[in-house]
């Protein structure tokens, strides 16, 4: 599987996350997302954007739901921000399907808590 980004393939794996964390940019997570349906907002990039500095910088972590929630609530100044936002931001779970977007490595976890 793959991504097709200006005139380039961008390898994926079966499940649709880039094989090499090196391929992504802004383009291929455009890509990744229009494949799954989403038409990234502020908001998307916002979270993406966290996603990839917690793994790039703090040691290759990747936050489950309830720890996205607590820094988007902190990102947007929004204290009653829950996970049902976040889901309709990516409906198949903002930890997976975003990190997919976010070039990340798949995450074997189980769950959101």
């Amino acid at each position: 599987m793959g991504y097709e980004v200006d005139g380039q393939t961008v390898e994926a794996n079966a499940s649709g996350y880039l094989v090499d964390l090196n391929d992504w940019n802004e383009k291929v997570a455009v890509a990744i997302a229009a494949a799954d349906g989403i038409e990234m907002t502020q908001k998307h990039w916002d979270l993406v954007n966290y996603l990839r500095d917690e793994y790039v910088n703090n040691a290759s972590n990747q936050p489950n739901t309830r720890t996205i929630v607590k820094a988007m609530q902190k990102a947007w100044n929004d204290n009653k921000l829950d996970t049902k936002v976040l889901f309709e931001l990516f409906p198949k779970g903002p930890d997976k399907q975003a990190s997919k977007v976010a070039g990340l490595p798949e995450s074997k976890r189980k769950g959101g808590y």
